[in-house]
């Protein structure tokens, strides 16, 4: 069962699955917009909570705290 964004907190480690594509994410911070930047584990790259489903959000969209 997927959680919802507000309650998500900076410091805690996250699972993401959309459209197949997984991301396993570290909340750094919340914007003013009540937007996350996070870092993306595996890569070490940072962007927003947004761009990782900026394209839609397909059936198997899933946000699970790890």
């Amino acid at each position: 069962m997927s959680i919802s964004f507000n309650i998500m907190r900076v410091g805690r480690t996250y699972k993401l699955i959309n459209y197949g594509e997984v991301f396993i994410f570290e909340t750094l911070s919340i914007t003013p917009n009540d937007d996350y930047l996070i870092k993306i584990v595996d890569t070490l790259e940072q962007c927003y909570l947004s761009e990782l489903y900026q394209f839609g959000k397909g059936k198997d969209f899933m946000i699970d705290e790890i």
